[in-house]
């Protein structure tokens, strides 16, 4: 049994990286405690380990006296005097009480205390080297699924990735390699437990730290993220540098810098804006690409009131407001998108006074004078081109009701 112990103290300390005196510790505790029951003598009992040889004692402290009364704490003068000769009454005495079964108690409760010890080290390992690394990106392998968290294999420890940390759009398999953000390490009742996550804004700012240099040394700022995890983030950057373009150094040498983030983020859009401190700048840059012809702001309720084309709406929105929700939550401005309608107005406006002019100088009403115009008859000379049958067409109105208008335009034009 020594052999093999010695053996495994060896192997646990090299691979395993836990200390043999900590082992040794562990070991002896539990034959202590499970050797109480087989050891007559148990007086201050300890259990010796040599940590060279694997040798296991049982060694108790023992009173000597000249008759004993209790052999669970004494030991009579004349067997103590062949262990020490100088011993008098009175005096303790340390004895080797080692039980003849002492052996196979000893292998079987040995690897049942390392074993235990072993998992009780690795979790404080596990809490000593990452409880000062969150919010970093560490690398890993899908070792298995508890129920829909993701069991990650980090070497040595594992980390878990819970539903909500997920990307709604990605598949795990087990075996894939996956880089993801340490969240949190936690040291709760069933021992200490590394959170990571793919779908954290952070993962996202981190990826941006590690591939643009300017970021990693502090030239160039990220100033905001909002991110809808596996469809579209939106990040703002600025530098005090002039000379250096904040955006132009995250895209890249022909995008090849954002093309590794979108690459990792498995095609994730992400928009790359420039930071400015005026609201309207902002905003304007948020909301590319889409055009803006007005924006009001509303500095009360924090609130802005963005004008579009019509062609320009559903870019300015986004997929199910994605676009415009993501820009709210970039620039701290509740965004409210609408129609540009001043275009429109304006014709309306041309329309009903052109209708009106017909009106005053033709016997037709309002609205006959309204279906003229939207029929492209909006002035008196258009209508000179006009013959009875199509005013008939236009109007739905009689043969002689037709003449009449027909006459009256042709009157207006001896007038004139």
């Amino acid at each position: 049994m020594n052999a093999e112990f010695i053996a495994m103290l060896d192997y646990l300390e090299r691979e395993r990286g836990i200390k043999r005196e900590i082992l040794l510790e562990a070991v002896s505790n539990a034959l202590l405690s499970a050797s109480k029951k087989s050891v007559s003598a148990s007086r201050e009992l300890r259990i010796d380990i040599n940590p060279k040889t694997g040798e296991i004692r049982a060694l108790a402290n023992l009173l000597v006296v000249d008759e004993v009364t209790n052999p669970q704490d004494e030991i009579e003068l004349s067997k103590a005097r062949k262990i020490k000769p100088d011993v008098n009454v009175g005096d303790a005495i340390e004895v080797e009480v080692t039980p003849k079964n002492f052996g196979r108690i000893a292998a079987q409760t040995a690897k049942q205390a390392m074993m235990q010890r072993i998992r009780q080290a690795e979790k404080e390992m596990i809490y000593e080297e990452f409880k000062d690394r969150a919010g970093e990106i560490v690398s890993g392998t899908v070792r298995r699924f508890d129920r829909s968290d993701v069991i990650l294999d980090l070497g040595k420890f594992e980390a878990v990735m819970p539903q909500r940390e997920r990307v709604v759009v990605e598949d795990y398999n087990v075996g894939d390699r996956l880089r993801a953000y340490v969240v949190a390490v936690e040291n709760g009742i069933r021992g200490p437990e590394i959170i990571v996550s793919r779908s954290h804004p952070n993962f996202v700012r981190r990826l941006f730290e590690l591939e643009v240099s300017e970021i990693a040394d502090g030239t160039v700022e990220i100033r905001g993220i909002a991110r809808e995890a596996g469809y579209r983030t939106k990040i703002a950057v600025w530098s005090a540098n002039e000379k250096v373009d904040p955006v132009g150094a995250c895209v890249g040498m022909r995008g090849s810098r954002v093309k590794n983030i979108v690459r990792e983020l498995n095609n994730e859009k992400v928009d790359i804006i420039r930071w400015s401190s005026d609201p309207k700048e902002y905003v304007l840059e948020a909301l590319k690409p889409a055009k803006v012809k007005n924006l009001v702001f509303d500095t009360e309720k924090k609130s802005v009131q963005i004008s579009v084309d019509e062609d320009q709406l559903s870019l300015a929105i986004g997929k199910k407001g994605q676009n415009a929700r993501l820009t709210s939550r970039l620039t701290g401005w509740e965004i409210n998108i609408g129609k540009d309608t001043s275009a429109t107005t304006v014709v309306e406006q041309k329309v009903a006074q052109a209708a009106q002019t017909l009106a005053g100088a033709l016997p037709v009403t309002e609205e006959q004078a309204l279906t003229l115009v939207k029929s492209g008859f909006t002035n008196l000379e258009g209508l000179r081109d006009a013959d009875v049958q199509d005013l008939v067409d236009i109007l739905a109105v009689d043969e002689t009701k037709a003449r009449e208008i027909y006459e009256a335009v042709h009157r207006q034009e001896l007038v004139q």
